[in-house]
């Protein structure tokens, strides 16, 4: 486990990074605290939970508790902790002029997801103006839009032939990505800095476009030889992925450079307090 202290309006949060679960925790107390402007955020979150218990809120009963440094004495106590979607969902029971940004935040979100449900050209379109919204470049774009493509079409496959989406996805994704790059996807996130970042919106266009030819040559493999259940796709996915590989390598000895690289994209946790801080100065001019 990594922990850290992040900062909302210059109030800290204690957070936790949980390898196994590759999940962020937050300390609730904290983030109760900040929303609340509570002089005792504890018997806030404490009132709180007894509430949603009598309502027969699960969140509570799901709940974790991790050891965090206490900001008094420096010592790790249990702490009651909340991953992302459980720290939204509190932050929706709070009765806050705080929180209510983040409730409006939520609708929004919400609407937005129906409305692609009925029309799932907008995923697109959205997909598009994050991107942009986030600096990348044009081209990196088109890049990236293909990789989903390609992604989709082998994921299909791999659901035809007896693969289970979840933990046998991320096997033979874990695979093909060991055989083209020479690492499995934990490790390339780990070359890369990443915790829950998305590794693709991480890469360079040539590792995109290599990463696409595992995933395209493998889907085509699979069209050819019919494979089933999770070890004969596990065969396909590592000939697929080598096949990629063996382009890697090629690349590497006319260019003298290895293409893979640790460089990354903006961490994930700096857009989302760039998206954080843009709800909050959005209902400042609201108010």
């Amino acid at each position: 486990m990594t922990d850290k202290v992040q900062l909302f309006e210059d109030q800290p949060i204690r957070t936790a990074w949980v390898e196994d679960e590759e999940e962020w925790y937050f300390s609730i107390v904290d983030v109760v605290q900040v929303l609340t402007d509570s002089t005792d955020g504890r018997k806030y979150w404490n009132k709180l939970k007894q509430r949603l218990k009598e309502e027969g809120n699960q969140l509570v009963t799901n709940c974790h508790q991790l050891r965090m440094k206490s900001p008094k004495d420096g010592k790790r106590y249990k702490t009651d902790v909340a991953n992302t979607e459980q720290i939204l969902r509190i932050i929706q029971s709070i009765p806050s002029k705080k929180a209510e940004p983040f409730k409006m935040w939520l609708a929004q979100v919400g609407r937005e997801r129906i409305e692609e449900t009925i029309d799932p050209e907008l995923t697109i379109d959205r997909a598009l103006e994050t991107y942009a919204r986030l600096g990348y470049d044009a081209d990196w774009i088109n890049q990236r839009l293909q990789t989903i493509r390609a992604r989709k079409e082998l994921t299909d496959q791999w659901r035809v032939h007896g693969v289970e989406p979840g933990k046998e996805f991320a096997i033979l994704t874990d695979e093909v990505t060991r055989a083209w790059s020479g690492m499995s996807t934990r490790q390339y996130k780990n070359l890369k800095g990443l915790k829950k970042e998305n590794l693709r919106d991480n890469m360079s266009t040539l590792e995109l476009a290599l990463n696409m030819l595992a995933e395209a040559t493998t889907t085509e493999l699979t069209k050819v030889h019919n494979p089933q259940g999770l070890g004969e796709n596990k065969n396909i996915a590592q000939r697929g992925g080598q096949i990629a590989g063996n382009a890697r390598k090629s690349i590497e000895e006319v260019t003298g450079k290895p293409v893979i690289t640790s460089k990354n994209a903006p961490q994930l946790h700096d857009a989302v307090i760039g998206l954080i801080e843009h709800i909050v100065d959005i209902d400042d001019e609201n108010i």
